[in-house]
């Protein structure tokens, strides 16, 4: 029976990460768990859809802990993700993480999954100078707010899930045409290998995790649908655009240098993937998320589906 259903608090269930994970619940209809909706506008029409297949719509905002509470009561547990694009804030988004694990431990969750990321700083420090700091404070902000915030989950039942590259990025990072007129897809990865996921996956394999139940409380999961290579996924593009696409890998300082707003913040980003390949690719093993998620999609799967979302001219 319905009520007889675990629910499942799910933050940011309009976006990305949140929105795989409540269609994944929805559509086992099945399943143990029900999809609670948290959202700051519990009219708007993503909410309407997902109350009109069956969910929960509670309005709460991550800026406002105690709405955060009101929405965590009566769960069994809770997705946890942050907005750090929204505001480009540091301090926002741990404020966003303490307030979802204070509203978690409130009420007594059982299961809470945090999605987080590495604190680069404990790989490359602040003295490092191959790679710029950035607000002062950080290396890649993005990735060290959320991993300085684990503490905040410290003590609760929580699984910690580190995600990978979305593959959607692509829709905004399409190749572009060289000085040669070739299209080019410019990654400042060298050969390393770019560990990459479809975003529905992160929220599915979330829903992989739930079910596992408490095997996997006090566990830092990496996710991922597969390691590729800028040649790889330029040569994977190939196939599917129609279109020749060649990568081209410019350093670190080069695509700094690119000046598009959150250049500096992503060319960090790769510099860490790349520099730190081993490690980072090594915690996200793509049989274990494929054994928490069996439709987990392989890039060339991906492209099939989303290829006419990517702009080529």
């Amino acid at each position: 029976m319905t009520d007889q259903k675990k629910i499942i608090a799910i933050v940011g269930a309009t976006g990305a990460q949140g929105g795989g994970l409540a269609r994944a619940i929805m559509d086992d209809p099945a399943g143990p768990f029900k999809a609670r909706i948290l959202t700051r506008d519990a009219t708007g029409a993503k909410a309407r859809e997902f109350a009109d297949r069956g969910a929960e719509v509670v309005a709460a905002d991550t800026h406002d802990p105690d709405s955060l509470k009101r929405a965590f009561a009566g769960a069994w547990g809770a997705y946890c993700v942050t907005f750090f694009w929204a505001h480009f804030s540091p301090d926002k988004e741990m404020a966003e993480a303490k307030g979802m694990a204070d509203a978690a431990r409130a009420n007594g969750l059982q299961h809470v999954i945090w999605s987080t990321l590495e604190d680069v700083r404990k790989f490359i420090p602040l003295a490092d100078t191959r790679m710029p700091t950035l607000l002062g404070h950080y290396k890649v902000p993005h990735f060290d707010a959320k991993g300085e915030a684990d503490r905040f989950f410290d003590g609760l039942p929580v699984t910690y899930l580190l995600a990978s590259f979305y593959w959607e990025n692509l829709v905004q990072m399409a190749p572009k045409p060289g000085p040669d007129g070739k299209l080019t897809l410019a990654l400042p990865m060298g050969d390393k290998k770019l560990a990459g996921i479809a975003a529905e996956d992160i929220g599915r394999t979330a829903y992989g995790i739930f079910k596992r139940g408490s095997s996997l409380l006090g566990q830092r999961i990496g996710i991922a649908g597969e390691h590729l290579t800028g040649t790889e996924m330029a040569a994977a593009m190939t196939r599917a655009l129609g279109r020749e696409i060649v990568y081209f890998s410019p350093t670190p300082d080069a695509y700094r240098a690119f000046g598009f707003p959150g250049a500096d913040e992503l060319g960090n980003m790769f510099q860490f993937y790349a520099d730190c390949a081993e490690p980072v690719n090594g915690i996200r093993d793509v049989a274990r998320t494929r054994s928490l998620n069996p439709g987990l999609l392989t890039f060339e799967a991906w492209l099939a589906v989303n290829k006419d979302r990517i702009p080529v001219s």
